[in-house]
């Protein structure tokens, strides 16, 4: 799994364990909704910290805590 892949599905994640959608994560985060749909469909290859640090604050979360999980050990190189 590359990097892209591992935040797709951590923020996939995020949005089932806080009972929400991909628009509802925009909204919180003070993200257009093709933001969030560009880390989830591959589009954007190289997303920016800032983007996921306002998906972050959006769900009242550290920045750090974001990264610690389990899905981004082991990651391929591009």
């Amino acid at each position: 799994m590359n990097l892209q892949q591992a935040i797709k599905y951590r923020v996939l994640n995020l949005c089932k364990e806080n009972n929400t959608t991909i628009n509802g994560l925009a909204m919180l985060s003070g993200i257009s909704q093709s933001t969030v749909n560009s880390l989830i469909d591959g589009s954007s290859k190289n997303p920016k910290i800032l983007t996921i640090l306002r998906i972050c604050l959006g769900l009242n979360m550290n920045l750090k805590d974001f990264f610690d999980d389990p899905i981004f050990k082991n990651l391929e190189d591009e």
